[in-house]
């Protein structure tokens, strides 16, 4: 059985930074590549970050570009979200995903079987 679990998550003001971390169990961690998602109250689950299995290939949505660092580390089975110059329009509950394989069309949510809880991130003005 698959089991993700988020970690880190909390309260910041604007312009700070908070490190989310990701741990996961159950499958070859390093095969699948791994996502970010993030919800906002009233709106869509969104990607924000993804990561290849080796971890070579990263890739980011616009709005946080230059601002998050995706990272992985496969000797512990984790992902990692470094979320710095941190945004109120950043706040939402964030999601660590494993995708169904290598990265196929990893935007897509749909191409993720596996989710944790998620873990809210609150940004102030």
């Amino acid at each position: 059985q698959v089991q993700l679990v988020e970690s880190g998550g909390g309260l910041v003001q604007a312009g700070g930074s908070l490190s989310l971390s990701c741990a996961a169990s159950g499958r070859t961690f390093s095969r699948y590549a791994m996502g970010w998602f993030r919800q906002a109250p009233g709106k869509e689950r969104e990607f924000v970050a993804f990561i290849s299995g080796s971890g070579d290939s990263t890739s980011y949505a616009d709005s946080v570009k230059g601002r998050f660092t995706i990272s992985r580390d496969n000797a512990k089975n984790s992902v990692y979200l470094q979320m710095n110059s941190l945004k109120p329009e950043d706040t939402a509950v964030y999601y660590c995903a494993s995708h169904r394989d290598s990265g196929l069309y990893f935007r897509n949510r749909a191409m993720y079987p596996y989710w944790g809880q998620g873990t809210q991130v609150t940004v102030s003005s």
